[in-house]
């Protein structure tokens, strides 16, 4: 998910030293890019001011498709949890089912996508703006999230293309026009699949790679003073681990993120449930503190408002839901049926926001940590909380940051590559092209002060969700037929758990 928090309704900035490199050329770029990118900014993340706060009108976006899909297919997360489980642990899985990857892999590369250092700096600013009651919020946001993911990733392996040599390529680039184009539609699916295409290129590039570099620079160059001022050389050693990684495809991307993703989440909510325990006692007045400040009429950033705009905020920028970009991944599944997918899927906002997002709140609230007009906030008011009983936070947080930083890297390198062969076509050499390109971005992104490129490639990954949800919506059907044969199939035995 974005690991960008500048923009989370204050201006706070996420690390003030991501002018680690400022000199004249970066200058010179925001004198020449500032003004291409800021309208383009500006109408992406519009706000429009209402109950005394600022209210973004693309969370809005995302928070109502959550809704929609979440009533239109009956509350599906709930239902279906238990399912999702089985999936994901390979109860139904066969080896021999067209695909690239099995339903965990596919997890745990939609996953190290969005798990990030939004979850430990992002939370921190919500927090920090809207109180305890934003986590109500956030956790709300991020369940009725898992409905947006179940629809778009029935869709992206449904209408997945698959070729000779068993590569597949998916994705909403795929559903788009394809599913558009069955309902007549094709002219306005063809051209919210390039639009798609592009801003996902752009997001990839900037959000999901330099970004990523930027900050993983920042972190390793705090506790490896050698590092200081090497932000080349940082980037060179990020760009050949990267590139190893991804010049194998998603097979070995996601060989990667199936141990990765589970070792820094060990690694982080490990120490974040020590702390918790530690300070166990506190936990009642926590959860009072999270459920009053939800619902009270005067607090922080506009009361109950302000809470749940920087809770449903921090959710919809954490877990991606609704953006697209997680079915890019899931079309790479090995499965006999599409449905399968979705509900794999729906665990990620669960897994991202629900457990992870909750557990750094919780850490900050417990601590006692937040403390409104303080001036700390977004990744030092985290890692305050953190050591304040664990004094070796500050490294952990160096590690977990690279790890959260490489993953999304590999993971976003995946989506930006399939976004560009769908515009530029299928073939070696314009995959090799792309993966270049994108190894060379790690190098810049480490090398210098990123500002308004960051914003553009912020606005273009938001972007992202308006061509999406316009297309979920059209497609909302076809993904309740695809469940009801699922369901169907499911009860009469032809689709049984597999014999181990």
């Amino acid at each position: 998910m974005l690991k960008r928090i500048l923009w989370a309704g204050a201006s706070l900035p996420l690390m003030t030293t991501l002018a680690h490199a400022e000199g004249g050329i970066d200058q010179m770029i925001s004198d020449f890019v500032g003004p291409i990118v800021n309208p383009i900014v500006s109408t992406v993340f519009y706000s429009v001011p209402m109950f005394g706060a600022n209210v973004p009108l693309i969370v809005g976006w995302l928070v109502i498709a959550a809704c929609v899909f979440t009533v239109y297919f009956g509350f599906i997360q709930f239902r279906g949890f238990k399912h999702s489980i089985e999936i994901v642990r390979g109860d139904y899985f066969d080896p021999k089912n067209a695909g690239e990857v099995t339903p965990f892999q596919a997890l745990a590369t939609a996953l190290s996508g969005t798990v990030g250092l939004g979850n430990i700096a992002g939370v921190g600013v919500a927090v920090y703006i809207g109180g305890p009651g934003a986590t109500f919020w956030m956790i709300l946001a991020g369940l009725l999230g898992m409905a947006a993911k179940f629809t778009e990733c029935i869709l992206g392996v449904h209408y997945r293309n698959e070729y000779e040599d068993g590569t597949v390529s998916g994705g909403p680039m795929y559903y788009l026009s394809k599913g558009l184009s069955e309902q007549g539609k094709a002219s306005l699916g063809k051209f919210l699949a390039i639009f798609f295409s592009i801003c996902c290129v752009f997001g990839a590039l900037g959000g999901g790679n330099m970004f990523q570099a930027n900050q993983s620079f920042v972190q390793i160059s705090s506790i490896l003073p050698f590092f200081e001022g090497k932000g080349w050389l940082f980037g060179l050693i990020m760009a050949a681990v990267v590139g190893f990684v991804i010049i194998g495809g998603i097979k070995s991307i996601a060989r990667v993120t199936e141990k990765v993703v589970p070792g820094m989440a060990i690694l982080y909510v490990g120490t974040a449930l020590i702390i918790i325990l530690l300070n166990i006692t506190a936990i009642p007045e926590a959860i009072g503190a999270i459920f009053t400040g939800a619902f009270a009429p005067t607090a922080v950033a506009g009361g109950a408002v302000g809470a749940l705009i920087q809770g449903f905020k921090r959710a919809a920028f954490s877990n991606e839901a609704g953006i697209g970009s997680a079915s890019i991944a899931h079309s790479a599944v090995q499965t006999n049926h599409p449905a399968t997918e979705g509900y794999v899927a729906l665990l990620e906002p669960f897994i991202d926001t629900v457990v992870i997002c909750t557990m750094t709140s919780l850490v900050i609230i417990i601590t006692g940590s937040w403390a409104p007009g303080s001036g700390v906030t977004g990744i030092a008011l985290t890692s305050q909380a953190f050591e304040s009983s664990f004094s070796g936070f500050g490294y952990i947080l160096a590690i977990a940051a690279v790890l959260f930083a490489f993953s999304t890297m590999i993971s976003w390198s995946y989506y930006g590559l399939k976004a560009w062969t769908y515009m530029f076509g299928e073939g070696k050499t314009k995959e090799l092209t792309f993966k270049l390109i994108f190894c060379i971005f790690v190098i810049i992104g480490s090398s210098m002060s990123l500002g308004p490129v960051i914003d553009f490639s912020d606005a273009m990954i938001f972007a992202m969700a308006i061509a999406n949800i316009i297309g979920l919506y059209f497609l909302m059907p076809k993904v309740k037929e695809l469940v009801k044969d699922y369901q169907a199939k499911l009860a009469s035995g032809e689709i049984t758990k597999v014999e181990k």
